[in-house]
């Protein structure tokens, strides 16, 4: 290292904390939706009977309303932080705590959230509301469990088990790092949309093949250690079980009556999450190598996005190029890449959308269309709306004929 590449070093590491990443107080967000939950269990709870259901549908309104249009009033940030800084970023510990103090505060708002639904006084429409309102909190939990999930302490694993507890979704701390990470962009992966494929035919191939694929993840782990499926150390068995052991005390304790509420966030958490997985990589394919393997993923294998206020709520995972690169990377050193696909809109703003699959199909297609200039063999697309497609690019006749030939 030369004289000035020294000097710039020892500059950055004298760097304050806010200095070296402006947004460092603002990450709080995240952790601070559970509190956010917290607040409208109470205001429900004690509310004049008419306003109570503005209270219970806080979630979705915050989600669907209020962050997108606040996100795209404050817009983007494309800072990038140097190599230097990206050391500096990886080994400051605030951010894991950050991080993790998102779980106590997400089991105290689920706890409340199961007594308030118990009550006989509480209808049946408002348990459905506010397990929504809990939904949208324990589907960002998914994405906490998910910055854990890549780390390789046993306890960091054991956390993002806890994370995934209230939606029951456990065997993504086991599929998503070991699974997705390997064949995310291709049309062998369950949790890689394929361009054409509506959101309601997403969701029963990722829940059901992301499920099935931790199971044989799982299992050969187990096979190489000498152990069969049913042994104690099945990371499967031991996050169902928390799972189990989670939805069981709270019945106990409160009664049949929070079910309605239970059944409803988990359904919703994971529909929100799974959401977000569909407009990830939406279209997107590696292409295949002389040898038939996919060649290795890049920046353009993943839609991205650097609205500020949804990246503050989803730890970054916007910037999700570079964390397919670099998947042990903590969320506050992801870079954005000039080169990779841009979404119009942050993921907030692309959740209403996705769900209405012609208002979808406006918008993203043709930009998976533009992506690939064009050639859309080679993009991932849905084999039962392959001729469609075609056809709406009026590249049906011209397939035929190279078909042909």
């Amino acid at each position: 290292m030369n004289a000035q590449a020294k000097l710039t070093t020892l500059d950055q590491s004298m760097m304050s904390p806010l200095q070296l990443d402006k947004k460092r107080y603002l990450w709080m967000i995240s952790p601070a939706l559970p509190m956010i939950g917290i607040m409208a269990l109470a205001g429900y709870q004690f509310a004049p009977r008419p306003f109570k259901k503005a209270f219970a549908l806080t979630g979705p309104i915050l989600l669907h309303v209020v962050i997108p249009a606040v996100d795209t009033l404050i817009g983007q940030d494309q800072h990038n932080p140097t190599a230097e800084q990206v050391k500096l970023l990886e080994q400051d510990r605030y951010y894991a705590r950050l991080v993790k103090s998102f779980i106590p505060l997400q089991y105290v708002a689920n706890i409340y959230a199961a007594y308030v639904t118990s009550r006989p006084n509480t209808p049946l429409i408002d348990k459905v509301l506010l397990g929504m309102s809990m939904g949208a909190i324990n589907g960002v939990a998914i994405n906490t469990a998910h910055e854990l999930s890549h780390k390789s302490s046993r306890l960091d694993h054991l956390l993002s088990h806890l994370a995934l507890v209230p939606t029951g979704y456990n065997h993504f701390r086991i599929e998503h790092p070991y699974g997705h990470h390997k064949r995310a962009a291709t049309p062998e992966d369950p949790a890689s949309s394929q361009m054409g494929e509506s959101f309601y035919a997403f969701w029963p191939r990722t829940v059901i093949g992301s499920f099935r694929s931790s199971i044989e993840i799982e299992t050969r782990r187990l096979k190489r250690k000498g152990l069969g499926f049913w042994s104690k150390e099945n990371e499967l068995l031991q996050g169902w079980a928390m799972t189990a052991g989670f939805h069981t005390s709270l019945l106990a304790v409160f009664g049949r009556g929070s079910l309605p509420y239970l059944l409803t966030q988990s359904f919703y958490g994971i529909s929100l999450f799974e959401l977000i997985n569909y407009i990830e990589h939406y279209g997107l394919l590696r292409q295949k190598k002389a040898d038939g393997q996919y060649e290795r993923m890049m920046p353009e294998h993943s839609w991205n996005n650097n609205n500020i206020v949804t990246n503050l709520f989803l730890y970054q995972l916007q910037r999700h190029s570079d964390h397919h690169a670099y998947p042990t990377r903590p969320f506050q050193a992801l870079r954005h890449f000039d080169e990779a696909p841009e979404l119009p809109g942050g993921y907030a703003s692309m959740l209403l959308p996705a769900l209405i699959p012609s208002l979808w199909y406006k918008i993203m297609d043709p930009l998976v269309h533009k992506h690939y200039k064009g050639d859309l063999t080679k993009a991932n697309i849905y084999p039962k709306a392959r001729n469609k497609i075609l056809k709406k690019f009026g590249l049906f006749k011209q397939e035929q004929t190279t078909d042909q030939l």
